[in-house]
């Protein structure tokens, strides 16, 4: 489900439209490049039925989940893509979701200065994810069948729906459907809060922090770069942070690189230290070479959304062919692909990656819980990948990534 959220230009006012996961905002009037920034998840307001105001009004929080919900258990590893908003306040009457409302309509984003209330949210995220887990049907519970959960390449934000209290109900202010009777409210009074400050979104330009130039990369991108002095830089809560990175040399005319997060750690849990140490702990069919006893473990995440199946597989074969791999220091070249999925994500997704490189399962899948992460260095590797038709491939790995695939991994 693609939502589209209209946006103001911070520098001449235009209304620009962008898609939800877009968080750099381009003006098409002025020429504007402005990062958004929040404190938490971004707010959007449904629009009122006809041209009615949806200024004054009461408005109901519904938390939207997306992304992919992976489950580690002693029969393998189990995936699904969850896409579902669910109400954050359990008054009565209230649709359970909004359905396939905000994908139908255009959103905006929630204004401090309409005067609305905002109905609080009762219902902690953490119990909205299982109703999310329980829609993907992975509510397996903890237990000794139940080794890992994870939830990687989630997107979350706040949908609200605006209430009308009318003719002695409370209607649905998007379809004007009655919702239940303001008498049989009795002892749940509907009573909003004001705008909080903290939900406030703010811009940022998009200069480069060392140099000044202009940065590069997609409205989706996490991390943008610097062609002057071959910097990256990450989005965070902080503003721009400085990115480790590297690239696996291709020739002059490598038509794509595609991004990975190199999670390099020790895991004492496993009692793996080193790469040689991963490929005996995980029984791998091959032989560990003596200078691999000096080669740190790291395990290799992609850096961009991708259908579970392929995201597993090419971590997976990227993590087993490591010691190919010669990445030099990061320098902008053409055919940079954007990184979608943050190194907050990467490192959660390192025990679902040990999980999905091993070739014994009852050798790691037990351990998963005890697991505990030490000396993490994270580094961002372009590698490059050569066209085969319908696919993208990386040589030395082998890792092949159909471009329909790669493609429908940005609206994930």
């Amino acid at each position: 489900m693609e939502i589209r959220v209209e946006q103001g230009c911070p520098q001449c006012g235009a209304s620009v439209v962008l898609p939800e996961t877009d968080h750099v905002l381009t003006c098409v009037f002025c020429g504007t490049r402005n990062l958004l920034q929040s404190n938490g998840p971004f707010r959007y307001v449904l629009p009122m039925a006809g041209q009615a105001s949806s200024d004054g009004l009461l408005l109901v929080p519904y938390l939207r989940f997306k992304g992919t919900i992976y489950l580690v258990t002693a029969e393998g590893i189990e995936h699904r893509v969850i896409d579902t908003t669910q109400a954050a306040n359990p008054a009565p009457g209230l649709p359970p979701s909004l359905g396939l409302r905000p994908q139908a309509m255009q959103l905006r984003r929630i204004d401090p200065e309409a005067g609305n209330l905002f109905l609080p949210q009762t219902l902690k995220a953490n119990a909205i994810l299982e109703k999310a887990a329980a829609i993907g049907n992975l509510t397996t519970e903890v237990g000794e069948n139940l080794f890992h959960r994870s939830y990687i390449g989630e997107n979350y934000s706040y949908i609200y729906l605006p209430l009308v209290a009318k003719d002695q109900g409370v209607h649905d202010g998007v379809t004007d459907a009655r919702l239940i009777e303001l008498d049989e409210l009795d002892g749940y009074p509907l009573q909003g809060k004001r705008y909080d400050e903290a939900w406030r979104v703010w811009f940022l330009a998009t200069l480069c922090p060392q140099c000044g130039a202009g940065l590069e990369g997609a409205g989706d991108c996490q991390v943008m770069t610097c062609a002057t002095c071959h910097t990256a830089w990450a989005f965070g809560p902080e503003g721009l942070t400085g990115v480790d990175w590297h690239i696996h040399p291709g020739d002059g005319e490598t038509p794509l690189y595609l991004p990975f997060w190199k999670v390099s750690t020790h895991i004492p849990a496993l009692d793996i230290y080193s790469f040689a140490d991963f490929v005996e702990r995980s029984n791998q069919p091959f032989l560990p070479r003596p200078q691999w006893r000096d080669r740190v473990m790291s395990l290799w995440i992609p850096a961009i959304k991708l259908r579970p199946k392929i995201f597993l597989q090419a971590g997976r074969q990227v993590t087993l062919g490591q010691w190919q791999l010669k990445p030099v220091e990061g320098r902008v070249v053409p055919n940079l692909f954007p990184v979608t999925l943050p190194s907050s994500e990467a490192r959660q997704a390192v025990k679902l990656m040990l999980a999905a490189a091993t070739a014994s399962p009852r050798q790691i899948f037990p351990h998963l819980p005890q697991v505990r992460l030490t000396d993490v260095t994270m580094q961002l590797v372009y590698l490059p990948f050569i066209d085969k038709g319908h696919d993208w491939v990386q040589p030395e790995t082998g890792v092949a990534i159909g471009k329909n695939i790669l493609r429908f991994g940005r609206t994930l």
